[in-house]
């Protein structure tokens, strides 16, 4: 297959009330071309809407009926992703007749992973249906729900997209992909068949959601707290005990596994320490796991724009740390580039997870596909 336009969206589970937006030229399997990126502002309506969403999501947690805010929070959001795209593609002299195929992510509200003898939950908003006939395209949609149906768990999605990255930048396995969003992701290639990737644990979302809970914004930004607050060393060390630290790969973790009552008790500064030295110490515990422990780790997401998240994670994790843009990469636009590619391979009918990053019983194809 020729590489075609594609479009990717991603709306994280750290709600910083943004849509991802980006334009990649890909055969599903190498990437021929990276277009424009954005970063398109949710209305504060819709941003309102999604956190009350969440909030009956987990009280909902896959027992009886969904909530009945679920319906309205997915055509709300599937029509401001319509017009972001919209938006983007006008914006670089294009037309929607030009792009091949829209991946959907949706705004993920709800993920359980597997137990022994259960398999797990995952739940997206996002009508792929209403957006294809808004746009006028093709669009590839509810990217997990077959992984998890199959027994795998449903995330993390990306590896199939790091790697092709990797295979361009550094093959030789030193190097691996780590994403900072809501939750941490690492991703390792041993330059031939073997890709690795599971969530590492927490990211931005615990350090977000203590500073809110302080009335200070919505973020620890440029990691100033921290800086000025000092690690509690002792309740870190607890927190390190937890079990999903060191349990083996395949594995996931929903936004609100591990949140920011970690840090009860701390004033601002120690707790904006405290949780960003946990974040980053526990994907030193990943490099652990892998098969072999890379010697860099080419960082993506909004995590990288914290200098106090970087500099604990090369002291803590005990690994050299490079910025996405090192590598040629955009690393905002990593993970909404990541479902532009997943949607090509979609189209294609190629497998989008495998054993070794969701844990699926064989590399699996997923995702639907609308007309």
């Amino acid at each position: 297959m020729e590489p075609i336009w594609a479009v990717g969206l991603m709306t994280g589970t750290v709600l910083d009330g943004n849509i991802d937006v980006a334009l990649i030229k890909t055969d599903g399997e190498r990437i021929a071309d990276t277009g424009a990126y954005t970063l398109a502002p949710y209305p504060q309506s819709i941003r309102a809407l999604l956190e009350e969403t969440l909030r009956q999501a987990r009280a909902w947690n896959f027992e009886g009926p969904e909530p009945v805010i679920f319906r309205e929070a997915e055509e709300a959001l599937t029509r401001a992703q319509s017009a972001a795209v919209k938006d983007l593609v006008e914006s670089q002299g294009m037309r929607m007749a030009e792009i091949g195929v829209v991946g959907f992510h949706g705004q993920t509200v709800l993920h359980r992973a597997p137990q022994p003898g259960r398999i797990g939950r995952t739940r997206q908003l996002g009508d792929g249906e209403l957006m294809a006939s808004l746009l006028g395209t093709k669009v590839a949609y509810d990217f997990r729900s077959a992984d998890v149906a199959a027994g795998g768990q449903g995330a993390p999605l990306a590896a199939a997209y790091h790697a092709a990255l990797l295979k361009e930048a550094d093959p030789s396995g030193d190097t691996a992909v780590l994403n900072l969003g809501g939750v941490g992701n690492i991703t390792w290639w041993d330059g031939k068949d073997n890709i690795v990737a599971f969530d590492t644990g927490p990211a931005n979302a615990p350090v977000n959601d203590f500073v809110k809970s302080k009335g200070l914004g919505e973020m620890d930004r440029d990691g100033r707290l921290a800086a000025a607050g000092k690690v509690d060393e002792e309740r870190l060390a607890r927190l390190l005990q937890h079990p999903y630290l060191t349990k083996p790969y395949p594995k996931s973790l929903d936004r609100f596994d591990f949140t920011a009552a970690m840090a009860e008790g701390l004033n601002a500064e120690d707790g904006a320490a405290t949780l960003t030295a946990f974040t980053v110490s526990a994907v030193g515990k990943a490099l652990d796991l892998l098969p072999r422990r890379p010697k860099r780790l080419a960082v993506s997401g909004g995590g990288r724009h914290n200098p106090t998240m970087m500099a604990m994670l090369e002291s803590r994790a005990g690994v050299e740390v490079v910025q996405a843009e090192t590598l040629g990469w955009k690393g905002d636009a990593v993970e909404a580039e990541c479902f532009a590619f997943l949607a090509v391979r979609v189209l294609r009918g190629l497998p989008i997870s495998f054993p070794s990053t969701t844990g699926a019983p064989e590399p699996l194809r997923g995702g639907k596909l609308t007309g």
